[in-house]
């Protein structure tokens, strides 16, 4: 009886350990994959205020991070990540991508300073900001987290927050996450290319 149990379990692992071994990992973030919910921020635009929502950008793949200009390394790092993965697309495929870096300052950091800070590392980032209920709304729906720190810093304060990228496809779908140790260039710009 026994020799008749081994033969048969093995048939039905098999083919579940060849879809195991032959299965292939499609992306370098950690897969997510459900809707972006919509939000609606301030911008800077021509020498004033905007409104730029997230559904601007149907149609394009938008990579998003949350952020805020005093920031001492975080942020710098994180953006010039996506600097470089943006340069590593040919011109036809930067024309698909959108980069919004979000501060999560307002205090400090009204639309055109956003601006001027993500204008910094490429011309064609938008910098965003909003109220405090609008950025504890969109964080909230972003699974981020922010939080003022009074410190000793020369800038008065620090906030601590999520140093997640979040990238979402022409769809409106959250397709992908980057931690920190995925925060990468050539693997970003590999899922984008993946994506196009």
């Amino acid at each position: 009886m026994m020799i008749l149990k081994l033969p048969f379990l093995s048939l039905l692992l098999v083919p579940f350990l060849l879809l195991i071994s032959c299965e292939k990992k499609d992306f370098n973030g950690t897969l997510y994959d459900k809707p972006a919910k919509e939000f609606c921020l301030k911008g800077w635009k021509e020498g004033k205020v905007t409104k730029v929502c997230l559904g601007d950008f149907k149609g394009k793949i938008v990579l998003m991070f949350f952020g805020y200009t005093h920031c001492p390394d975080v942020c710098p790092a994180a953006l010039t990540v996506l600097k470089k993965a943006y340069d590593m697309l040919s011109e036809d495929k930067k024309d698909k991508v959108q980069i919004l870096f979000v501060s999560v300052d307002p205090e400090r950091d009204t639309p055109e300073v956003s601006q001027k800070y993500a204008s910094y590392f490429d011309k064609s980032f938008i910098g965003l900001t909003g109220t405090e209920e609008e950025l504890k709304k969109i964080t909230k729906d972003y699974m981020a987290f922010y939080r003022k720190v009074e410190g000793q810093s020369k800038a008065g304060y620090l906030v601590d927050h999520t140093a997640y990228i979040y990238l979402i496809d022409q769809k409106g779908i959250l397709k992908l996450i980057y931690s920190s140790s995925k925060q990468k260039p050539e693997l970003i710009a590999e899922d984008i290319k993946r994506l196009l």
